[in-house]
């Protein structure tokens, strides 16, 4: 039940990122017609929210971290749904760390096999593999160390 829950959150919050993304519209506006349109569980809407303004919120340090794994392709060119179901789990792998680790890559992987194109479980397994190799460093060195600050792509 909570997997499934989880699962339908995460595809809101990527259609909504999308939405964002591609037209630029308000956030809040787009959330707010998504969960209108949707009529979902109040538990879902949650952890919809939590994703999508979560990202939001974090979008410049998450885009940085995409940026340094996916470095042969500028963010901006990277398809609109690629780029959100990393942003997703991405956010949810640093600042939202309820669910394993391995749990939140096998959703995005699966994600983009749903929504993305032939290629991007492919590409979305690679960055957030990298990723994860990068916490897991950090976890070896200093259990506390899974901060913002700590996951610096570049001083690596």
């Amino acid at each position: 039940m909570k997997s499934t829950f989880r699962r339908k959150a995460r595809n809101i919050a990527l259609q909504v990122l999308y939405e964002i993304d591609a037209s630029g519209h308000d956030h809040q506006k787009s959330f707010d017609k998504m969960v209108v349109q949707v009529h979902l569980h109040k538990s879902v809407i949650q952890f919809a929210s939590i994703l999508t303004f979560g990202v939001i919120e974090n979008r410049k340090k998450i885009d940085e971290i995409i940026q340094s794994y996916a470095y042969a392709w500028p963010i901006s060119q990277i398809a609109y749904v690629d780029r959100n179901i990393l942003r997703i789990a991405i956010f949810e792998l640093l600042y939202h760390q309820e669910t394993p680790s391995k749990v939140v890559i096998n959703e995005a992987i699966e994600i983009s096999k749903v929504f993305g194109s032939d290629n991007s479980s492919k590409f979305v397994n690679g960055v957030l593999g990298s990723v994860l190799q990068l916490m897991s460093e950090y976890k070896k060195s200093d259990k506390n160390s899974i901060k913002l600050e700590a996951v610096d792509v570049n001083s690596t």
